[in-house]
């Protein structure tokens, strides 16, 4: 039976043309002209993938995604943004809503083909993977589990410096970080921007947005090259719902997060610059597997901190001088963590 691949584009030519490449390589189209017929045609048809573009009348292609993905019956299905805009905060605000995928216009017929096919690929990997006995599913009680159920799922890799998403999206996935480092950061009113913590490998981020359905309150940035893995809200609470541990583990990681938060924010507020230095670079450390090293720059350690470089050089440097530390460039080493436990 041949797959069916709804098609909403308000250019007709390409629309036309496009129908008539996925026809010749034997798939049911359906197309339609605009965002809101797209829902009719999508909620009566049911296709087994969507295109949509972006920029059309009455309702957009983001208007279109989140719909779809409002609708049980539709949630799941892959849909691909089909586009001339080509800016990757306009890339990034398609995925992060939930897209499968972004093609951009004009394209080549083998790109557009091969990114359907993978898609369809990937989705038969989804569903043959949750038709394996429930007693594997519900197996799943921890993070770790988490990890090796979503091995399946493709690996998404940022450059340092990268934007995941900013502060003020939504998004329908939470994210889970195979190797780098992340940045939590929220900007201040003189346009400077504050650290809200630091995340390495093996570590969930994005909880938020995707439990409160509300935009994210600070912008996920990468510190170095970055792998990720994103989780989307109907996988996830999939699993919650089957398995009631996992949901409790769920609870404990958000509230150690919390309590994180309020330790933090009471260090900022009552602790001198000497004492919130060491605390942070213990904090650190201990995220770093407690081996002493630290790998920050400065401009990040004073973000984090809430203070000015100069004023964050300053305390390293005293740290040095006392012998409780070693720099070079973007390493700290910890060469007596007695002393910096000590210092008021």
């Amino acid at each position: 039976m041949k797959k069916k691949i709804l098609l909403i584009e308000d250019d007709a030519i390409v629309r036309d043309n496009t129908a008539e490449i996925l026809t010749l390589a034997s798939y049911f189209v359906i197309t339609a002209k605009n965002g809101k017929e797209g829902i009719d045609k999508a909620i009566i048809h049911k296709p087994d993938l969507i295109i949509c573009d972006i920029l059309m009348p009455e309702l957009n292609g983001y208007g279109v995604l989140q719909i779809v993905l409002r609708n049980k019956e539709l949630q799941r299905t892959p849909f691909i943004f089909m586009t001339a805009k080509t800016k990757h905060e306009d890339m990034r605000k398609g995925m992060n809503l939930g897209a499968s995928d972004y093609i951009t216009k004009p394209f080549e017929e083998s790109e557009l083909l091969s990114a359907i096919e993978s898609r369809f690929k990937r989705k038969e990997m989804f569903d043959s993977d949750n038709d394996h006995d429930e007693n594997i599913v519900n197996k799943i009680t921890n993070f770790k589990d988490i990890i090796k159920h979503f091995g399946y799922k493709e690996k998404f890799k940022y450059l340092k410096n990268t934007q995941i998403y900013c502060e003020g999206n939504n998004s329908n996935h939470i994210f889970y970080i195979i190797k780098g480092e992340v940045k939590m950061v929220k900007n201040r009113e003189d346009g400077k921007e504050f650290i809200t913590d630091i995340l390495r490998e093996k570590r969930f981020f994005g909880f938020t947005s995707f439990v409160q359905n509300k935009p994210h309150n600070e912008s996920a940035i990468t510190i170095k090259k970055t792998t990720l893995i994103k989780i989307t809200k109907v996988e996830f609470l999939k699993l919650v719902k089957q398995n009631p541990q996992l949901a409790i583990n769920f609870l404990d990681i958000l509230s150690e997060n919390l309590d994180n938060v309020k330790s933090h924010l009471f260090h900022l507020a009552y602790n001198s610059v000497r004492k919130k230095t060491a605390d942070t670079l213990i904090q650190l450390n201990t995220i770093n597997n407690n081996n002493g090293t630290i790998e920050i720059t400065r401009s990040n350690l004073a973000n984090l901190i809430g203070v000015a470089n100069e004023t964050i050089i300053r305390a390293l440097t005293e740290f040095k001088e006392d012998e409780i530390i070693e720099t070079d460039r973007s390493l700290i080493k910890i060469i007596n963590l007695e002393k910096l436990n000590n210092i008021k």
